[in-house]
């Protein structure tokens, strides 16, 4: 059996509405919200009984989805917003952009800062992170023609 396709990434956040806000002025539209809990859900997660709200949000070729989650019960646990790009583990998301200068203008208003600087791969790219929503690593690139 072939691997059919990577369904999201999830990311949890502390407020929810602002991340929709966040990652919608990034181009993602947002595609559903709602809360999730039951006997059901803690058997797929293995916390138990938990209460989470969620939110897809989809790329617009309608490809990739995000899947931002903020936990009501129980409490989140760990934190790793400050974890530098070279620590272990899931770290960050990258979206293609048009504009990587016209975005950061755009996220900078949202809170979002240049983790380095923006910088030019040979002749096939432009890119940046940033520490977004919460101190979200995102990474930037804009393809060069």
């Amino acid at each position: 059996m072939a691997l059919k396709r990577m369904d999201n990434v999830g990311i949890v956040v502390d407020d929810l509405g602002e991340a929709i806000d966040f990652f919608g002025e990034l181009g993602l539209e947002l595609e559903g919200r709602t809360t999730i809990e039951g006997e059901w859900a803690g058997r797929v997660t293995g916390l138990g009984d938990q209460r989470v709200e969620i939110a897809m949000m989809r790329t617009p070729d309608g490809h990739s989805r995000l899947e931002l989650s903020r936990f009501l019960t129980p409490p989140t646990v760990a934190d790793h917003r400050n974890a530098p790009v070279n620590a272990l583990g899931y770290l960050r998301v990258m979206f293609t952009v048009d504009d990587i200068d016209e975005t950061l203008e755009r996220l900078r208003k949202r809170g979002a800062q240049l983790v380095g600087e923006v910088v030019q791969y040979k002749d096939a790219y432009r890119l940046c992170y940033i520490r977004g929503l919460g101190g979200l690593l995102i990474g930037l690139a804009q393809e060069l023609n």
